[in-house]
């Protein structure tokens, strides 16, 4: 399983201060379902590299208790989930949009791509690029048989959006996870995305996806995706107001948790 980010940003080796990775070193992680692997083939002026490797033991798999009974799955080979707990193990504090030499950097949006060679989509193309293009991706999809493509992505993005674009995104177009969800995986998605996500033209179906069609977890993640959208909104607005405006106060989630469980007593007949 592989994931290629290239930048050709001038110059292109400050990717490697950019992910915290020295790139004439190997990097190793040990995971519960295998060992991932970060190398830099190309390190130049011009363009620089990055490749996540991942070796998924598929007995590891079946004898550690995760979701998968049988040893030949399609999981060791084509990009999933398993690749979103990778980018969170090697570049956490990427995504937190930190940079400890390069901050001013990490807060301009500079030109990056991904390659993933084998990747499945349920949806197919059109679907890959209804998820990147609102964001401003160029990409290239070509089927290699079935529901499994190779998916090329380019962007001129903050390298913290960019990795939670893929963080988010992979394992929604795979459609599946190689954990069990619950309440965490809300505070997950939206710890990552919510920069980007609510203004997203599907956010509602990427939050279904995401977490695993779970109806209470994905309402209360539109439902707090709403309350960010609308926090946007109100810092875009900084036009001056020469008239009062009466401003509608939106229901807290606090009460909105509380008309829930109302209405769930009621249907139960308690």
């Amino acid at each position: 399983m592989i994931l290629k980010i290239t930048t050709d940003h001038r110059p292109a080796s400050d990717l490697g201060f950019l992910l915290h990775k020295n790139p004439t070193r190997l990097h190793e992680l040990a995971f519960a379902f295998g060992k991932g692997y970060v190398v830099f083939p190309t390190t130049s002026e011009t363009e620089c590299s990055a490749v996540l490797v991942l070796d998924v033991d598929p007995v590891q798999l079946v004898r550690g208790g995760a979701r998968y009974d049988q040893y030949v799955n399609d999981r060791p080979y084509t990009a999933s989930s398993f690749i979103s707990s990778s980018l969170l193990g090697f570049f956490s504090t990427a995504m937190s949009g930190r940079s400890k030499e390069r901050q001013e950097l990490a807060d301009t949006a500079i030109p990056l791509s991904f390659e993933l060679p084998v990747i499945k989509i349920k949806g197919g193309e059109e679907y890959a690029k209804s998820l990147f293009e609102p964001l401003g991706y160029q990409v290239t999809v070509e089927p290699l048989g079935s529901h499994y493509f190779s998916l090329k992505g380019k962007v001129t993005a903050l390298i913290q959006d960019f990795l939670t674009h893929l963080y988010v995104l992979i394992p929604v177009m795979d459609g599946d996870k190689h954990y069990f969800v619950d309440k965490n995986e809300v505070e997950k998605l939206l710890k990552r995305a919510n920069r980007w996500l609510p203004m997203h033209p599907l956010k509602d179906q990427i939050s279904m996806k995401f977490l695993r069609y779970d109806k209470i977890l994905t309402r209360e993640a539109i439902a707090r995706l709403a309350e960010f959208e609308a926090d946007l909104d109100d810092t875009e607005d900084d036009l001056p107001v020469e008239e009062p405006v009466v401003v509608e106060k939106r229901k807290s989630l606090h009460d909105q948790r509380l008309e829930r469980v109302a209405e769930v007593i009621v249907t139960l007949g308690a």
